[in-house]
């Protein structure tokens, strides 16, 4: 039998296509045959670096066509990709790379320093360079040209350049891989993500062949890609695999445009010049679109597809970005832990009659299960369904072909997790009459801010080591810009000071700054159970404004394509 992998719907697109334009970075372009031929050469490369199979190679990049490079050369070689996201703290990446026990990291010229500094302190890690030469990396600030090639202060020893590694077998067929795909196991690891996490530390999600198969056909059949569509990558492409679309627009035989970094003028030039039909993004994004200078004048001149997860659009959002810019939105939600794609807030022909806010407002909902995502049910604490009347809340519980294997070396973690045979998302929901599935709230203190989650546990471990501080609790205030913000409440150690922009640059000096709270507020004390357990519903309580409907609330309880 034929196993499910992307690489193999990558050949296919290889054979069918492949003088069609595939990748599009600046003013660089390569046809599918070009791009995959260095894919399958820096596969080759690795393996002479002394990759073996099942081994880890991390990447630490921005959207780049190096680093969507990294997304089939990994996996041909044999091994298995680790996309860490660029916004971590070096104490993250030290655990991550220790945790999963990584090989090589592959890293842009970009993040050198961190990288440099990593492959210093961790030495199973060898370093290899998304880049050309020494010269590159000289050009991006780092290491003068004579340090690097000595590999003295300025880099560890035995790093490597990948387009020196893609020069070395670059003649090779583009079909010619290390890895047989005939032969391959198709619930073997492709990837691991590593979540943002609910804890202190992150845990590292399983995801096979299969998964990530059957995640590139939801990509397909609900973001309706055509090999006609140019894909503009503003999704993190470490965010669990750009949500699948760095396979995905492949499989179609679509054109991925590469992205770096969030440049709303540049978006929209894009949009106009190449003929940009689809995107994925976090709506924050989409705030700092519709929000842009550049963007009052504008409108798309074409319908442009968004899908937005990581928290529900807020429906006054999505009708400024269909009516005003004519874009089109449609709202997906998932978690790292389904591929990630579960399920869609699907187009209903019916909805055309209604008037723009009702349509956005029933947009804003999470949808309904996706044709693979198996089994999406909403689910009381016995696993009976809910009533399907939009008020009684249960749990989304799933089971299904996109699940994760598992968590890397946590069977405990996966235990709970897979409580009676449903991975359970700690998001709690309603099941409307019409069967589409509405979350409003969520059973797991996660904050997410511009679609990234922030662990409050995490913020307040790290409150807790100024001296000044008794007590803190950590919880998700409102922002008209990232959606929400972690906001901590702290108690006072009696005798002591501190003031709150103090306490933020605290935890900006220990953690990733997205992660620091942007807010501080004393209080005297923290509302307790009379077991002494803090009522964080309380604190959110007094954050969030009183007149909020529920459904806004419920933008931000969503464990999100990269979602999570």
């Amino acid at each position: 039998m034929r196993a499910l992998s992307p690489l193999l719907f990558f050949r296919r697109t290889v054979r069918v296509y492949g003088q069609r334009v595939g990748v599009v970075d600046g003013d660089q372009r390569w046809t599918y045959e070009e791009f995959a031929r260095r894919c399958n050469a820096l596969a080759w490369g690795l393996r002479d670096l002394g990759l073996l199979a099942g081994e880890r190679a991390a990447l630490l990049s921005p959207n780049t066509h190096r680093a969507l490079e990294c997304y089939y050369a990994v996996p041909l070689a044999g091994g298995i990709l680790v996309p860490l996201n660029i916004r971590l703290s070096l104490a993250d990446y030290r655990y991550i790379l220790r945790h999963c026990q990584a090989r090589l990291l592959l890293a842009d010229p970009e993040l050198q320093a961190a990288a440099a500094q990593l492959a210093r302190e961790l030495p199973q890690l060898r370093l290899v360079w998304l880049a050309g030469g020494p010269e590159e990396l000289s050009r991006q600030g780092g290491p003068a040209m004579e340090d690097v090639s000595a590999g003295s202060p300025g880099l560890p020893p035995g790093h490597a350049f990948s387009e020196q590694l893609i020069a070395a077998h670059l003649a090779r067929s583009p079909l010619d891989h290390p890895v047989d795909l005939e032969g391959l196991d198709e619930n073997e690891l492709i990837t691991l993500n590593y979540t943002s996490g609910t804890t202190a530390h992150s845990k590292g999600v399983m995801l096979s062949h299969r998964n990530a198969a059957l995640n590139v056909v939801d990509f397909l059949v609900h973001g309706q890609l055509r090999v006609d569509d140019v894909y503009l990558h503003t999704l993190p492409m470490f965010h669990v695999n750009g949500w699948g679309g760095v396979w995905a627009v492949s499989a179609a035989g679509a054109t991925h445009v590469c992205l770096p970094r969030i440049d709303v003028p540049r978006i929209l030039e894009l949009i106009d010049r190449l003929g940009v039909t689809m995107a994925c993004a976090a709506p924050t994004v989409m705030v700092m679109i519709a929000s842009h200078p550049a963007a009052q004048t504008w409108r798309a001149p074409r319908r442009v597809r968004w899908y937005v997860g990581g928290a529900a659009p807020p429906a006054a959002l999505i009708e400024e970005l269909e009516e005003r810019l004519g874009f089109e939105v449609v709202h997906v939600y998932g978690l790292t832990e389904t591929s990630p794609w579960l399920t869609v807030c699907e187009w209903r022909p019916e909805w055309a009659q209604l008037d723009p806010a009702r349509r956005a407002a029933l947009k804003a909902r999470q949808g309904i299960g996706q044709l693979m995502a198996g089994e999406v049910r909403v689910a009381r604490p016995d696993l009976t369904d809910v009533a399907a009347d939009g008020r009684e809340v249960g749990e989304i519980v799933v089971r299904g072909p996109t699940v994760m294997k598992g968590y890397y070396l946590d069977p405990e973690a996966t235990q709970r997790a897979m409580e009676g045979g449903w991975l359970h998302t700690g998001d709690l929901a309603v099941l409307h009459p019409d069967g589409y599935i509405q979350v409003v709230d969520r059973a797991k203190d996660i904050i997410i801010t511009g679609g990234e989650n922030v662990s409050s546990l995490e913020v307040e471990s790290v409150l807790y080591q100024h001296p000044a501080v008794l007590e803190a609790a950590v919880v998700a205030a409102p922002d008209p810009k990232w959606g929400e913000v972690p906001k901590a409440f702290v108690v006072v150690r009696p005798g002591s000071s501190v003031s709150a922009q103090e306490l933020i640059d605290f935890c900006r000096e220990r953690m990733a700054h997205f992660k620091a709270p942007k807010q501080v507020e004393f209080v005297e004390a923290l509302p307790k159970t009379a077991t002494g357990k803090i009522q964080k519903y309380l604190l959110r309580q007094r954050v969030r404004p009183p007149s909020a409907p529920a459904a806004e609330e419920a933008a931000h309880a969503a464990h999100s394509p990269g979602l999570s």
